[in-house]
């Protein structure tokens, strides 16, 4: 086994334990810190693949078969469903949506973390200032 093997194997492990953790916790808020270690990661993981291989591989990976193409559609289309749903959200947090949904739309995932990072971080302060401090 190579390691695009290993990290595929890994990335599914991981994203096995996040979805459990998801349905079994049902956790009301997003973690702002998470998110934001998340977006880092797969950014510098993408910045070595662009190092490594070029920017252009990613045109030739997603345009080489109609499978290529599937897996671009989808991603596209999963980038887009999420800002639909984190938009009014981020809205009514206070952010300015414009600059994040070009972020988004120029990095995809990586943007989509950030701005839920930012989006979780500016949650978590408007319910610390919502909670009455203890006399």
């Amino acid at each position: 086994m190579d390691i695009l093997q290993t990290l595929f194997i890994i990335t599914a492990a991981f994203g096995g334990i996040a979805l459990i953790y998801i349905l079994v916790a049902k956790p009301t808020t997003g973690n702002a810190t998470l998110a934001a270690m998340l977006s880092a990661g797969f950014g510098a993981y993408t910045a070595v693949q662009i190092w490594q291989e070029g920017v252009v591989m990613f045109w030739t990976n997603h345009t080489a078969n109609l499978t290529g193409i599937q897996v671009w559609w989808d991603l596209i289309m999963c980038v887009m469903i999420a800002l639909f749903f984190i938009a009014p959200r981020a809205r009514a947090a206070g952010m300015n949506v414009l600059p994040w949904a070009l972020f988004v739309g120029c990095t995809a995932s990586i943007g989509l973390l950030a701005m839920c990072a930012r989006l979780f971080w500016l949650e978590r302060g408007v319910e610390g200032q919502a909670k009455p401090s203890p006399a």
